[in-house]
């Protein structure tokens, strides 16, 4: 195993890990969570961060993947331990293995930044979701103002490695609209005590049109 492998096998978790649990986070956690209904699916669930913020009685079952099957067995035993029906799959967000129309609510918070395609992804959790489903979201991505933006564009390919492939300048609002989306857009604004070049964040519900 180079150093490389061995960074992002072991080292690279912990630090997303820390950095997305982090207090300023964690409140903007909060404010998109509780809002998941019924059966509920989250797309990189790692290692379980988002649990401690579910309505543990209004979800009636609970799925997710990640593709870092280390980071799985910690968030299967919290969600276990909700007493839900529970089914969570090392997996990845182009690919997601469970069939059309079968959830209520997706949850996705600071996950889209690291995705290979992002489109596809957006794709997925639009098919797995029931009609009328909704899809609830906290990203970070490419700052409105132009200064910001400028150096998103400048430290994204060092940031990228260090971070898990984590992109800086993907949009989010209008990457969901462009999904087929219809977006109610529930907040937006740069982290408190954060770097603004890493966290303008966007967040909402994106309900998936009934057919």
């Amino acid at each position: 195993m180079g150093l490389g492998d061995w960074y992002d096998a072991h080292i690279m978790p912990r630090v997303i890990g820390c950095a997305c649990s982090t207090g300023q986070v964690l409140k903007r956690r909060a404010m998109v969570v509780p809002l998941a209904r019924g059966d509920v699916f989250e797309l990189g669930c790692g290692c379980g961060i988002n649990q401690q913020f579910y309505d543990v009685d209004a979800v009636t079952s609970y799925a997710g993947i990640d593709p870092h099957e280390g980071m799985l067995e910690t968030a299967r035993e919290a969600a276990t331990g909700n007493g839900w029906s529970v089914d969570m799959r090392q997996g990845v967000g182009e690919d997601i293995p469970f069939a059309s129309r079968t959830f209520d609510t997706v949850v996705c918070t600071f996950t889209l930044c690291t995705v290979e395609d992002p489109k596809q992804v957006l794709s997925e959790m639009r098919r797995i979701l029931k009609p009328g489903g909704t899809a609830l979201f906290l990203e970070h991505g490419r700052a409105p103002d132009a200064n910001v933006a400028k150096w998103q564009d400048r430290i994204e390919p060092v940031w990228k490695k260090l971070a898990g492939g984590c992109h800086l300048t993907r949009p989010i609002f209008s990457a969901f609209r462009g999904a087929g989306f219809e977006v109610n857009e529930l907040g937006e604004g740069y982290m408190p005590k954060t770097p603004k070049w890493v966290m303008w964040n966007e967040w909402g519900a994106a309900r998936k049109a009934e057919v």
